[in-house]
């Protein structure tokens, strides 16, 4: 009787399949994560199905491998979020008995050295800020919009769906869903609060209570990526020529309100940390800063 043909290994790409609607729908990550989480593993999956290997074939040498073929091509950084993704796959295939062992247990990622967030001066905000080409709905929006970014400390996926509901302007008060989908209130100052309400009086048809509170012509809200170009356009007519993203100005408010005096815990609380120590950092943002004075302004710096 003739033997029977190798039973093929189960391809891996079904269960990355499982994996992100996992994340997406019972850890509720936010779509940019869950995006990161695919991209990162797309690779591997690859890797694999080239080399005819099943998932429950991976050893630590299969890993090594990998992660050395993609070593050339990533920054230390990018690599290091390519373990974690590679951690939490597998440890999310052995939870639910897709593979008996979890080959990354061992797994030692690069040590990235520690990179402080850019900040804008006080003085680089207020010329953003003080910009105003014309009285526009298109140019009313984005002033408020970055009113908002500066007052609050928001991320740029937040700032760009916040719904009309989420906007106390009486109060002062913004009602944020941030990662995860956890709620926090965030209080805006009276020139946010101004800003939003110049911007708002030229829309003849606010959308009602489940709309957004910043949208385009069409009624929908910018993307991430509208909002960052026309923000470098906006910063280079305003004069300020570093690179910058939406995040500098939320690292901006964070190292400015510490600056000023403000207590960490309240700082980690409006920008939606889950670890103080996420925070923390902006502290050596904030020294950074005193050494770069004291070597600018020293007779012996």
């Amino acid at each position: 009787m003739p033997d029977s043909p190798p039973v093929a290994p189960a391809t891996p790409d079904g269960p990355l399949r499982e994996f992100v609607d996992h994340l997406r729908v019972e850890r509720k990550l936010a779509a940019n994560t869950v995006a990161a989480y695919g991209s990162d593993l797309r690779p591997y999956v690859a890797f694999l199905q080239k080399r005819g290997l099943g998932l429950e074939a991976v050893t630590p040498p299969v890993l090594t491998d990998f992660l050395w073929e993609r070593r050339s091509r990533l920054k230390a950084t990018s690599l290091a979020r390519l373990g974690e993704s590679l951690r939490q796959f597998h440890r999310f295939l052995k939870s639910e008995g897709r593979c008996a062992q979890d080959p990354t247990e061992n797994l030692s990622s690069p040590k990235t050295p520690q990179r402080l967030p850019k900040v804008l001066g006080v003085d680089e905000v207020n010329r953003l800020l003080a910009h105003a080409p014309s009285s526009t709905p298109r140019t009313l929006r984005f002033k408020a919009m970055l009113e908002v970014l500066y007052a609050s400390g928001l991320r740029v996926s937040e700032l760009v769906g916040l719904p009309t509901n989420g906007v106390d302007l009486e109060l002062g008060f913004l009602r944020v869903f941030g990662k995860g989908g956890k709620e926090r209130v965030v209080p805006v100052n009276r020139r946010a609060v101004h800003a939003i309400k110049s911007y708002w009086d030229t829309r003849k048809d606010l959308p009602d209570s489940h709309g957004f509170a910043f949208v385009g012509p069409g009624g929908k809200p910018l993307t991430r990526v509208a909002f960052w170009y026309e923000l470098r356009r906006w910063a280079r007519a305003a004069g300020v020529h570093r690179p910058l993203s939406p995040h500098t100005l939320r690292h901006s408010f964070a190292t400015h309100l510490l600056r000023g005096g403000a207590d960490l815990r309240a700082v980690q609380e409006m920008l939606g940390h889950a670890d103080i120590s996420t925070t923390q950092i902006y502290t050596h943002v904030d020294r950074q800063g005193l050494k770069d004075a004291h070597r600018k302004f020293h007779p012996r710096g």
